[in-house]
């Protein structure tokens, strides 16, 4: 078992890692999508589920927290009235970002459970973990205004998919993260 300073360094290095968006390379003749940063930074959120799925199954604790999910709700909904976006709109993203992320959980915890030899060694941190999430939500809803008239735009379904499948490549998603990115960005486009 870790000490409690390895310990955190271990969290430290995963929070570090999970907060810095990965470099989406694409070909020279296909330049990024205006999209990209925010889909990356959806498919960072996505990321948490894991480790927050593994401090809830070493806890016993229930994958769904319906108290935890409207704080959420209701912060980015404050964020997105201070920055003048449409807070029924983030309401709804958000709602899509949160259950994309149950279904990760509920695939691993199940996973684990089937097979408790790939239960990962080092406990999750569910405080840590949320101090991630935090972070990327405020990312999330800025990103979700500067790119505003993308979202609105007719090109907007075009770019959501060139996004998508770039950060899911860059990120080496499985089938399960690629279905979770899509149905936490299929709300994007308005």
């Amino acid at each position: 078992m870790f000490s409690s300073c390895a310990r955190w360094t271990v969290i430290a290095t995963a929070v570090a890692a999970l907060l810095s968006p990965v470099v989406v390379s694409v070909a020279a003749a296909q330049p990024q999508s205006p999209l990209t940063e925010l889909v990356d930074a959806t498919a960072r959120r996505l990321e948490v589920a894991e480790p927050v799925a593994l401090a809830k199954f070493g806890n016993g604790q229930p994958v769904k927290d319906p108290q935890r999910e409207q704080q959420v709700i209701d912060t980015v909904i404050a964020e997105a009235t201070t920055l003048g976006a449409d807070p029924a709109v983030v309401a709804t993203v958000f709602r899509d970002q949160i259950d994309a992320s149950v279904a990760i959980q509920y695939a691993r915890m199940s996973q684990w459970t089937l097979d408790p030899a790939t239960v990962p060694a080092t406990a999750g941190d569910l405080a840590a973990s949320r101090a991630v999430l935090d972070a990327v939500n405020r990312e999330m809803v800025t990103r979700l205004v500067e790119q505003r008239g993308v979202l609105t735009s007719p090109l907007c379904a075009v770019e959501l998919d060139r996004a998508r499948a770039a950060v899911a490549q860059a990120r080496a998603f499985d089938p399960l993260y690629r279905r979770a990115l899509e149905v936490a960005t299929r709300n994007y486009c308005r």
